[in-house]
């Protein structure tokens, strides 16, 4: 089930509101690279403020980049990723095709979505995808 987008009413007939959500904050040793690749996947720079920026996509997409320098040590030992929810997942995936990790994604899975994985500039995996019927 896809959350409602801000403002719209949720299956409860409640309006959705900023009051109540969830944003990663991702550390990032290179803020221009990763606020950059956030861009392409749809993501805007909302807030500057040197060493900690805010991203969204004015739908519902939300993310916070923390400078992190230096770290991770090692790009291949960033634990952290994100899934990232999209109706259009082969829109998206045109805008990263170049990026993307698996060949010939995005494509069903076997858990039911329908995704494509890229690694963001400190090595966060990010997955884009969307819920498909088991049929």
């Amino acid at each position: 089930r896809t959350p409602p987008h801000y403002g719209d009413n949720d299956a409860s007939g409640e309006r959705a509101t900023m009051a109540h959500h969830v944003v990663a904050i991702v550390p990032s040793s290179d803020l221009a690279a990763s606020s950059a690749f956030y861009e392409r996947l749809g993501f805007a720079v909302v807030g500057d403020y040197g060493h900690y920026r805010i991203l969204e996509d004015g739908r519902g997409w939300h993310l916070h980049l923390n400078h992190m320098p230096g770290w991770p040590a090692r790009i291949e030992d960033n634990p952290f990723g994100l899934y990232l929810y999209v109706d259009d997942v082969d829109a998206v995936a045109d805008r990263v095709r170049d990026a993307i990790i698996e060949p010939g994604a995005p494509h069903a899975k076997p858990w039911g979505t329908y995704e494509f994985a890229v690694s963001d500039p400190s090595g966060v995996l990010v997955r884009i995808g969307r819920v498909i019927d088991p049929d």
